[in-house]
């Protein structure tokens, strides 16, 4: 494929669906920490929660991990699921709402094209938040390659913004 096919082929990432330990609390985690909302239950054992009335965004079962324990920190799988919000702003708000709900902070960060927060859900499942700068404004090496970097996020401005 060409950078060009790439551009246009419209695929993205449409949902998430994680395996978790007790699908009431999980549900309830989300819903306190980034305000989804259930749009349908499959009997006892999953749940699809969106934002904005969407079918979903978010999978969640006990198909086959009810009462299971949490992985091992060096086990393999999903690193994190990434929560994208359109502005700055709206990113302030959502980490106002998780710290709220009692959510502990696992780490921050501006990555240049992004800022972020990191935190993990009761399950042990990462979460990221973050809001992109406009293309125009991602840093670029002198071969014009993106240039991301792990800089300090300032959590008091971010917040100053809910």
């Amino acid at each position: 494929m060409t950078p060009e096919t790439q551009k246009t082929s419209g695929a993205r990432i449409g949902h998430v669906h994680l395996k978790v330990a007790d699908l009431a609390r999980s549900v309830a985690f989300y819903q306190a920490a980034l305000g989804l909302e259930v749009q349908q239950y499959f009997g006892t054992e999953a749940a699809f929660l969106s934002f904005d009335g969407y079918h979903h965004h978010l999978g969640l079962n006990t198909w086959h991990s009810a009462r299971g324990p949490r992985p091992a920190p060096n086990a393999t799988g999903l690193y994190h699921t990434a929560f994208l919000y359109p502005d700055r702003a709206a990113l302030g708000r959502a980490l106002r709402r998780a710290i709220d709900a009692g959510v502990r902070l696992d780490g921050a960060a501006d990555h240049g094209v992004s800022e972020a927060v990191y935190f993990s859900d009761p399950d042990g499942n990462g979460i990221e938040l973050y809001w992109d700068r406009a293309p125009q404004d991602w840093p670029r090496d002198k071969a014009g390659q993106l240039a991301m970097g792990n800089a300090g996020l300032d959590l008091a401005a971010l917040l100053a913004l809910a």
